[in-house]
């Protein structure tokens, strides 16, 4: 381990007795706890702003119990994949079902956004952290290696750099999950957002994606002009899509913007990924108080995680999410804040 003089923390123990560190980064005006647990941004801030940027525990055991992903990098396959099946190379592979026993959502009940990483290099405003996930886990093929990289970068930039190996083909999608609320509130359905995509993917009742692209103009899911994330919000309307940005990955591109009139700050995220699964948050309900002293609720934050499209594997015409031993997958994405 690297550490450039920089310290980490016991901030916590896992079930089977590991434990949980926790290192402080500060740059670029802005400052973050990051955790091993799950790979997880714990805490994240903007100076001259006192609430924090995102959702999260103070208390470790809270993580275990009541985290719907707060900050965390999950995968082996972030997001859905419908019926946990899928095939590669002519071989079919079953994985846990952790989605009502029917599907898998962000890798199976033992995904990597639930397991322990190790710090392998840390310096005053960057975080690596590596895991190996070993053929079998979850049911995926092959072992695949995992750098998760955190670093704040000048003029408020939080940089995300997701890298996996494997030596076995296999299925690879990771993303960023933290929740965000830039402004302090109970409730982010107040906050201005703008997704530069015209078609999000169709998916049926239980989230899974049925093949066919729908165009979101004139619809409640159309963000290509800013609004309200409360504006078109209803029992009907609920937001946990994906928007198609691309077909495949690309460079480094902007690709939504975030907003509080309330607290003058903007988020602007940047990414190589094709997909944006926007998801507002209605299902958050926390027993427990979060960073800002009190449990959250409904809508108190929403995710915008880049990443392929959510049941990639199964579909023509998605995105590929194969990855083969001579490659190596990289997923970059930044959230830029401003304060103005």
């Amino acid at each position: 381990m690297t550490q450039h003089g920089q310290s980490h923390e016991i901030f916590g123990t896992t079930k089977d007795d590991q434990s949980v560190y926790r290192v402080h980064l500060t740059g670029g005006g802005l400052s973050a706890n990051i955790m091993t647990w799950g790979a997880s941004i714990q805490d994240l801030r903007l100076e001259n702003h006192e609430p924090p940027l995102v959702l999260g525990f103070n208390n470790f055991d809270d993580y275990l119990a009541h985290s719907p992903y707060f900050g965390a990098t999950p995968g082996r396959v972030a997001n859905r994949i419908g019926n946990g099946k899928f095939t590669i190379d002519g071989t079919a592979y079953q994985v846990d079902t952790n989605v009502n026993n029917k599907h898998t959502l962000h890798g199976g009940v033992g995904g990597i956004g639930k397991r322990n990483w190790k710090i392998a290099d840390l310096g005053t405003s960057h975080v690596d952290l590596i895991l190996t996930d070993p053929d079998g886990a979850m049911g995926f093929p092959g072992t695949c290696e995992m750098i998760c990289s955190y670093a704040l970068k000048d003029n408020g930039v939080l940089h995300v750099s997701l890298t996996t190996r494997c030596d076995a083909p296999t299925i690879a999608n990771l993303a960023h999950h933290s929740y965000f609320n830039l402004d302090g509130s109970a409730d982010s359905r107040d906050h201005q957002v703008q997704i530069f995509a015209n078609k999000i993917t169709e998916v049926d009742s239980d989230f899974i994606p049925t093949g066919k692209l729908i165009e979101v103009k004139g619809s409640p899911h159309d963000f290509q002009t800013a609004k309200p994330i409360g504006q078109d919000c209803s029992e009907e309307t609920i937001y946990d899509n994906n928007y198609c940005l691309h077909n495949e990955r690309r460079n480094l591109q902007e690709v939504a913007i975030a907003h509080s009139d309330q607290s003058r700050i903007t988020m602007t995220l940047s990414t190589t990924e094709p997909g944006l699964q926007f998801y507002a948050g209605h299902k958050i309900k926390t027993p427990v108080a979060g960073l800002v002293g009190k449990p959250y609720g409904a809508y108190a934050g929403f995710c915008f995680e880049a990443q392929s499209w959510p049941d990639a594997i199964n579909h023509k015409g998605f995105p590929n999410i194969i990855l083969r031993p001579d490659e190596e997958l990289r997923q970059t994405s930044e959230y830029r804040f401003t304060k103005f």
